[in-house]
This record gives structure tokens, sequence and C-alpha cells, in this order.
């Protein structure tokens, strides 16, 4: 008798064959056979990941030639607790939801090592919206439990980009609705500009993954929690071809982003906020700021907008925001179907020092009581 892991393993597998193998087999019928590149004259940098909303340590001009930039991704399958009494079967790059951020500049060559330990249920992969070619990399990386693998590819593109597993057929919406997606954002060499091409630099950066979540409910209406992955398949796949999410959250839970999570800044510093989603569209307001500059599509080589009140995030991919605070207080940043924000989670907060500035804002009367007449 099958185990649930050999059973779901041969779905998975029968499911990747016509995206995976297909393309594989176009590669070797129509691409002739390349010599290696030669990159032994480029310097290597190590980056170690950072869960989200923060980012690992980066620059933001660079000089000289590119690099090789190494990251290393294992992929970890896990419960994970979305809201009080509701649990997902997560499944994750390196254990958040959403997977890390990576950085690199334009020219570089990012070279990802993938691991999928033993103890996993599942073949995992990756594609990169920012490569170029081989289905973004995830015909290359389809790893089985207990395997690694090495992909490289050449970050030609300036932008933020979404990356995610897409393991084939049926199993690809279902990784990526359980938490498998992430963003790389790819810096020019020369850093940011503004509309009128002048340098633009950031004092922090936060990087905000929107997903939406499919949780089965039983015939009374509780969240059902499942023993593993595999034993939650059948009944996710249910909901999520209903295309009702049970929940809409930032960074895998309702409330990541609040309270002692919240995010930080000063009045004074510029907050470049990074936005992403997998599957569904989705319009971030950050509640009493603006965009002062907004790179909607997420691509650097386009000028920004200014100004914005509230941006589009496309499904599939990944923006940007600039946004120097004027005033202290909580912000709160959230998706502006204010349904979604504040009936099934997606709010965050952003906690800001300093001094009021009265020629902004002032309260010219406390509420009182109006006199009878």
């Amino acid at each position: 008798m099958l185990t649930r892991r050999a059973a779901l393993m041969g779905v998975a597998g029968a499911a990747s064959l016509p995206i995976l193998a297909r393309a594989t087999h176009a590669e070797e019928a129509f691409t002739p056979v390349a010599a290696p590149a030669d990159l032994s004259t480029l310097k290597r940098i190590r980056r170690e990941l950072v869960a989200p909303p923060y980012v690992h340590d980066h620059e933001q001009v660079v000089t000289g030639a590119p690099r090789i930039v190494e990251f290393e991704m294992t992929i970890v399958e896990k419960e994970i607790q979305v809201d009080d009494g509701a649990y997902l079967q997560g499944m994750t790059f390196n254990g958040s939801i959403p997977g890390p951020m990576m950085v690199v500049h334009e020219g570089d060559y990012v070279e990802l090592t993938l691991i999928n330990p033993a103890d996993n249920m599942l073949q995992h992969n990756i594609d990169f919206h920012a490569a170029t070619g081989a289905l973004g990399g995830g015909a290359l990386t389809l790893v089985n439990p207990g395997e690694k693998t090495i992909l490289r590819f050449k970050a030609t593109r300036p932008g933020t980009f979404v990356y995610h597993c897409a393991p084939g057929g049926p199993m690809i919406p279902w990784h990526v609705a359980a938490g498998m997606v992430g963003t790389i954002m790819i810096l020019p060499r020369d850093g940011l500009k503004d509309h009128e091409g002048r340098p633009v630099r950031y004092d922090r950066v936060y990087y905000i993954g929107e997903n939406e979540f499919y949780i089965p409910k039983d015939a009374d209406g509780n969240y059902k929690r499942y023993a593993d992955v595999a034993e939650s398949y059948p009944d996710s796949l249910e909901v999520m071809n209903g295309l009702i999410p049970s929940h809409v959250v930032f960074n895998g839970a309702v409330g990541a982003l609040t309270g002692d999570n919240a995010m930080k800044a000063a009045v004074g510093e510029k907050v470049l906020f990074v936005h992403s989603q997998g599957n569904r569209d989705t319009r971030p307001h950050l509640i009493g700021g603006h965009g002062d500059l907004v790179w909607e599509g997420g691509k650097f080589n386009n000028p920004p907008d200014r100004d914005m009140e509230t941006w589009f995030i496309r499904g599939g991919s990944a923006g940007a925001a600039l946004y120097e605070f004027l005033q202290p207080g909580v912000y709160a940043y959230v998706n502006h179907n204010l349904i979604e924000a504040v009936n099934l989670g997606a709010t965050a907060h952003v906690m800001v020092e300093g001094d009021w500035n009265n020629d902004l804002m002032e309260q010219v009367l406390a509420p009182s009581a109006i006199a009878a007449f």
C-alpha cells in the first residue's frame, strides 16, 4: 500500500512531466550544446538571507565588474498558524511566508543552492520571473526530497520580480497558495533614480508578501487541521478551485506585521516598500502617507509615478514604493480592498518616531459635546 508521501509524489511527478519534461526535451532538440560560461575571473560574494519583512545587507550602488552572488535556500514544509484556530499546511522557501527577498545588481549573476530535505514529502523547484530561459529556472531545479541543485542566471533586467515554486500541473497553484512565493530585487548598478533621473537612496527597505490562503472548514464551520501537507491536499484543492480565500494576509499570518512585529521608521527617513502577490491583484495603500515614488510594475528602467495614494500590484508580480515619513505615529499599510484588509487580515503597521508638525496637520478643536439649541 502506498504511503501518502509516495502517492502524492506520484501525482506531483506525473503533473510535472507535461510541462517540465517537454520543455527540457525541446531545449535538447533545438538548442545547440553550449560550453559552460567562463566566469572564473568574477568575484564571488555570499549573502545570508533573512526572514521578511527584513532584507539582507546590500549596497544600493556598486562599481566595478559584475559579481557572482551566492544564496542558499532550504525548502521547509511545515504547519503555520494563520489566525486563531486556523492552521495551514504550508510549503515555504527557508521557512518563511513569503520567501526571503534577494538583492543583486544589474549584470550580476545569481547563484542559488536550492535544498529539498529528505524529510519533506514533495518535489519542489523555483521559477524566477527575473530569469531568461528554462521556465525561469523551473525546468532545471526540480528536486525530490533528499536532493539539492544549483542554478545560476544573469540578472539582466533591473526591478522587483516574483519567484515561486512551479513543479508542474495542479501542483503549481497549490504550492504557491501554500506559501512558496518570494521576490528578488535587481538594482541598477548606479542605484535608483527618480522621475527626472536624479539619484534616490532609501534609509530602510521592507518586504511585504501578500498571500491568500484557502483553509478548508468542516460541516460545523470550523477550520480543519491536518497531520501533514499530503493529507491537506484534496480538501485544499476543492477550496482553492472555488477562488474564495479564507484569509488574505501579509507575511504569512493575520497580525504578522502589527503590534510587536510592526515595521519601524523615523520622521525624515525614506522607506522603500516592496510588495508582491503571487496569484491575485492587490492595491497597497499607506494610510496617512503616500507613494512619493512608485514603480507600480516594479521595473526600474521605467520612470516612477509620483504622489500616489494607492497603487496596483498585478498578480504574479512585485512593485516598489518609496515614501519619506513626515509625521510620527502609527501608519496602517493595507490592501485597499478594505474587506480583505479588515476582515481577512491584509493589514500591517508602521511605527514612526519623531516630532509632530502642526503645519501639516493640527486638531483645531478636540471632540466635545454639541451645545443644545
